[in-house]
């Protein structure tokens, strides 16, 4: 996927960072990890995230964080 998986849209979800094509904000995503869960909880949880999108955001999230840290 070369298309940013997570979006901010005002009109969704009060603008929250939000997975595209989705209603699932981001933080849900951190949330389940964050409380010990596995991916594959999170994504029987929340079926219009795919493995592959969960992957991609927690990579752009990555590269966020290093990016602002260097």
């Amino acid at each position: 996927m070369s298309e940013r998986v997570i979006v901010i849209d005002a009109e969704v979800m009060n603008g929250m960072p939000c997975f595209r094509g989705t209603r699932v904000p981001l933080k849900n995503l951190f949330d389940y990890l964050e409380g010990g869960d596995s991916l594959d909880e999170f994504l029987r949880q929340f079926p219009s995230v795919s493995q592959e999108m969960a992957i991609q955001a927690l990579e752009e999230a990555k590269e966020s964080l290093l990016a602002s840290i260097s």
